[in-house]
């Protein structure tokens, strides 16, 4: 018998800590408000788009659907909540596992038909299924509760240590428990033979059945995960709203999750948690200041994909990068000066909008709106002139800097490669 070490990755554990330091430590840092319903939120909407991701990412399957799943376990979970017998059993903590399960299963149904062909004709057959999903939901009111929805009270059984997930902070901790766990979990996955093979099916799937493998098992198998998290997700969401409504299956919602997990980054493990955090200060936060939040969000999205299609992840590895090989000293001052005059151009493009959308939301109330905090009369020539300046200096000045910036951005990345060819000679 042969004995063999396998040296601690103190990195990855490094890394995994301090996550979980973050998750416990983000409600005493943002403890006001409406600060925890927030975060319970974003912490959702993370495992949304991880399992998500295990499609799109880790799989290349580009679905249209995939709110089916979030949304048939949460309405399975209100169920047990809500119901006698063995769902009333079930603690508040586990119910999370009930979405699973049924994501699980709807996943092994659904499946079995979208996975039988990839690519286009895969995304196509996911937008169909989830019309039909939603559809359905308004026409069998008994289960899905009509327009209206189903409520529950996660407030359920005798209290555990104290714990009645009455108060927010408690449900908080609960999501981030789950949060945490299937963090883990779907890391370990991209670890496993399966994990490695569906990114083998999404890269060249002739040559994967060349080898003997059936690619469609593969996505099948990968799919039916992937479902079992997305249902988490959704039960974990009828825990902290108390409601879950046919929006909840909704080609809406497919398309919000897809719209993040693109702008946090497909390609990298924690680009869907970037993709939560930004979709979440969008859709929340954004909203409950301006009407016009799906707008900046349209352009936010058009913007990276233009300048950085591989998402907000391969921006920030990128700045490592440079910064672990001592290069950052030469890029901090012009990139700077990049990102101040975008700020100027983008703030005159934001007064620009908001007092446009006063003028045609708004204009029966009166000319006059508040704007960062300073009364500004629509109507008038002055503030449309300060937009207008605004946004001309900060294209003129990102015309003006932008050359000089890529011209050294480009020599520092030429310098490092150059540096990585020596080391490996």
């Amino acid at each position: 018998m042969r004995l063999t070490f396998t040296p601690v990755n103190f990195t990855r554990m490094l890394v995994w800590g301090g996550f979980a330091l973050v998750l416990l430590v983000a409600p005493l840092v943002f403890s006001r408000g409406a600060a925890l319903s927030i975060l319970s939120q974003i912490g959702t909407v993370m495992i949304f788009a991880l399992s998500y991701n295990m499609l799109l990412g880790q799989g290349g399957m580009l679905s249209f659907g995939h709110a089916v799943y979030s949304g048939l376990g949460a309405f399975f979970a209100v169920h047990a909540m809500n119901g006698s017998g063995v769902g009333a059993a079930i603690p508040t903590t586990l119910i999370p596992l009930v979405g699973g399960v049924f994501g699980l299963l709807f996943g092994v149904l659904f499946g079995y038909v979208t996975t039988k062909k990839s690519g286009n004709t895969f995304a196509m057959i996911t937008l169909g299924l989830v019309e039909l999903v939603f559809a359905s939901s308004l026409m069998f009111p008994v289960f899905f509760g009509g327009e209206g929805g189903i409520t529950t009270n996660r407030v359920r059984g005798e209290a555990l240590f104290g714990i009645t997930y009455g108060p927010q902070i408690q449900v908080y901790y609960l999501i981030a428990a789950w949060l945490f766990a299937s963090t883990i979990a779907m890391f370990a996955f991209t670890q496993t033979p399966l994990g490695r093979m569906v990114n083998a099916v999404r890269d060249n799937p002739e040559r994967v059945e060349f080898i003997g493998y059936d690619t469609q098992w593969v996505r099948y198998l990968t799919l039916i995960l992937s479902a079992f998290f997305a249902g988490i997700s959704g039960a974990l969401g009828a825990i902290n709203f108390e409601i879950v409504s046919a929006e909840n299956v909704s080609a809406i919602r497919s398309g919000a999750v897809l719209l993040f997990v693109f702008i946090g980054g497909i390609g990298f493990f924690f680009g869907p948690l970037l993709g939560a955090v930004i979709g979440v200060f969008f859709s929340v936060m954004l909203s409950d200041f301006t009407p016009a939040w799906q707008l900046y969000l349209g352009l936010f999205f058009i913007l990276l994909v233009r300048y950085a299609p591989a998402g907000l992840a391969s921006l920030i590895l990128m700045l490592l990068r440079v910064a672990h090989f001592g290069q950052f000293g030469r890029i901090w001052k012009p990139l700077l000066a990049v990102c101040a005059v975008t700020l100027l151009g983008v703030a005159g493009v934001v007064i620009g909008i908001e007092m446009l959308y006063h003028l045609t939301l708004e204009g029966a109330n009166g000319s006059v709106m508040k704007l960062f905090g300073q009364q500004v009369d629509t109507k008038a020539a002055g503030p449309w002139l300060l937009a207008g300046a605004l946004t001309a200096v900060g294209l003129f000045g990102y015309r003006k800097i932008q050359p000089g910036y890529y011209s050294t951005w480009s020599e520092v990345n030429a310098d490092i490669a150059a540096k990585q060819r020596g080391s490996q000679a």
